[in-house]
């Protein structure tokens, strides 16, 4: 045992016994956030976004910026509204889209919607690229 211990002291690093170690891949999260920033024209605060937003089938800006501890007129300003230009989001249900046929035939009460929001199908691949190259399944590019 102290034989191994001399060895030890000589080494620059030594990895734990996988069999006793859970999940430990999030060290690599800065490297894979800055892959994504460089290489998929997203910056880091949307991306942390669409991370967060990936289980929702759709949201308002109200729900979400209360969720994700954000302020409401920030959250459409710079997060929501650019995602939607860059087509990461897109408009689920839009304002003026009644929910019910009873809805509907009181047009006074139509302006009353708010409108939904949803990832689409090129965020979603995007959310399981970010996890496969934090999973160590995909290379990570810096």
């Amino acid at each position: 045992m102290r034989k191994r211990n001399l060895r030890a002291k000589f080494r620059e690093f030594k990895y734990r016994d996988e069999s006793t170690l859970n999940k430990s891949y999030l060290k690599y999260y800065p490297l894979v956030m800055r892959d994504m920033v460089k290489n998929y024209n997203v910056t880091e605060s949307r991306m942390r976004f669409l991370l967060f937003a990936y289980d929702y089938q759709f949201f308002t800006i109200d729900h979400i910026s209360e969720s994700f501890f954000y302020n409401k007129l920030g959250m459409g300003e710079k997060i929501i509204y650019p995602l939607v230009k860059q087509d990461l989001i897109y408009k689920y249900f839009n304002r003026l889209t009644p929910t019910t046929h009873q809805a509907a035939m009181f047009e006074q009460s139509r302006y009353n919607y708010k409108v939904r929001y949803a990832l689409t199908q090129k965020a979603r691949l995007l959310v399981q690229r970010f996890y496969r190259k934090l999973e160590g399944e995909e290379q990570i590019n810096v």
